[in-house]
């Protein structure tokens, strides 16, 4: 049973930090690419970054570059989202997503992955 758990969401200050996290099971997580989306109420879901866990390749939305980090630890099959200088319009539901593809892709479309987890809520506000 394939299963992605998000953590780490919360209230954040604007200019302040938070880690997320998405724990994986029931897939051969190594072989994947995994992604990070996000969702602000009454919009569509947006691509923020995704990595290779074959090679460690990242890639970024142009609105995060600079101020996020994507990572993972295959070991602990999880891979993380570090948010720095965190701004209003970050605020949203953030999803984690596989892809069996391995090759990770910048994409707003939603059925290019084979999981997602539930979602965890960020919000940034003073």
């Amino acid at each position: 049973q394939v299963q992605l758990v998000e953590s780490g969401g919360g209230l954040a200050q604007p200019g302040g930090s938070l880690r997320l996290s998405c724990a994986a099971s029931g897939f051969t997580f190594s072989n994947y690419a995994m992604s990070w989306a996000r969702q602000a109420p009454g919009k569509e879901r947006e691509g923020v970054s995704c990595i290779s866990l074959r090679d460690g390749t990242t890639y970024y939305a142009d609105s995060v570059k600079g101020r996020f980090h994507i990572s993972s630890d295959n070991a602990k099959n999880t891979v993380y989202l570090q948010m720095n200088s965190l701004k209003p319009e970050d605020t949203g539901v953030y999803y984690c997503a596989a892809d069996s593809s391995g090759v990770p892709v910048m994409t707003d479309d939603t059925t290019w992955y084979d999981y997602w987890g539930q979602g965890t809520q960020v919000t940034v506000s003073s």
